[in-house]
């Protein structure tokens, strides 16, 4: 088992930690909110007042931050940075969603002090987080992605070595993007269905088991109602909030100038998903795009 730092103890970092901590690893953890601390200790982490004080002795540092100038700020730039402090042999492991060239940048900087750095980005929700399920998407070498493989288990079911540095974010920006386009044309096709006189539960089960089917419909359906434990059902509260899709899509928006790849559906999806920001709905959860069609058909 290793001695594990934990960076960022949010919706998905808090469950991950405590699944680490489950599995037996050492878990330090560090949060700037005092509740997400004390949430993590009564999962079973040590909590500490500072990201370097988690680090200190650290095998391998995990963190879990809301963007890349977060990312490069905790390792590279701020005052104490960590790669100032971490031991020559750390291996760093970001779960943070983040853009490709912050992530080459970390890790350059890092194999500079014989530190190991690798983009390791999730999908699969609170859920998947809570369930130890996640999805992990890995870029880095080969030895890097060997070392994490234990730690990566202890927290999720699927895990990808997508190629060298900076490759896990790219298909992470690929993947929320289809994301995006899915929620949006599944929140479409149930608005349209319950305007006509169908039962949103009944419809879903159809395009579940019909050529439609996808994520959305099968276990994160947008409906109130339809599904007990999707966000959809406790007002749009938790999950992954429209502000991070926006943030997600604006990744794959520069990632396809710089590669000139067509992304149409997925400026569209953007658009909604900003148009929907706008009536001031980014904290919420991404499924609540539904109420933004219910409220088109009402104005």
């Amino acid at each position: 088992m290793s001695k594990v730092a934990f960076i960022g103890l949010g919706n998905m970092g808090g469950p991950m930690a405590a699944n680490l901590a489950k599995a037996g690893h050492a878990v330090c953890a560090f949060d700037l909110a005092a509740p997400a601390l004390e949430e993590a200790r009564r999962a079973g982490c040590e909590v500490a007042r500072s990201a370097v004080d988690a680090s200190e002795g650290a095998e391998v540092v995990i963190s879990m931050l809301p963007a890349g100038q977060h990312v490069r700020s905790l390792y590279v730039e701020q005052e104490e940075a960590l790669f100032d402090v971490l031991d020559e042999g750390t291996l760093v492991i970001d779960c943070s969603t983040i853009d490709a060239q912050t992530a080459r940048f970390v890790a350059r900087e890092g194999q500079k002090r014989g530190i190991g750095f690798i983009d390791a980005p999730v999908s699969g929700g609170v859920g998947g987080a809570q369930a130890g399920a996640l999805t992990f998407i890995v870029g880095g070498n080969a030895a890097q992605f060997e070392r994490a493989q234990p730690l990566l288990a202890a927290m999720g079911k699927n895990i990808f070595h997508a190629g060298d540095h900076g490759a896990g974010q790219i298909a992470k920006a690929c993947n929320n993007m289809l994301l995006a386009v899915l929620m949006a044309g599944t929140c479409e096709a149930i608005n349209m269905g319950v305007k006509n006189g169908l039962d949103p539960a009944v419809l879903s089960e159809i395009m579940k088991q019909s050529s439609g089917g996808n994520w959305a419909l099968n276990v994160y359906n947008p409906y109130p109602g339809v599904m007990a434990n999707a966000p959809a059902s406790k007002g749009y509260q938790g999950g992954f909030q429209v502000d991070l899709m926006i943030k997600d899509l604006g990744l794959a928006t520069d990632i396809s100038q710089q590669s000139a790849a067509a992304i149409p559906m997925g400026s569209a999806a953007r658009a909604l998903f900003t148009l929907h920001k706008a009536g001031g709905h980014g904290k919420r959860d991404f499924s609540s795009l539904m109420t933004f069609y219910q409220g088109a058909d009402e104005a």
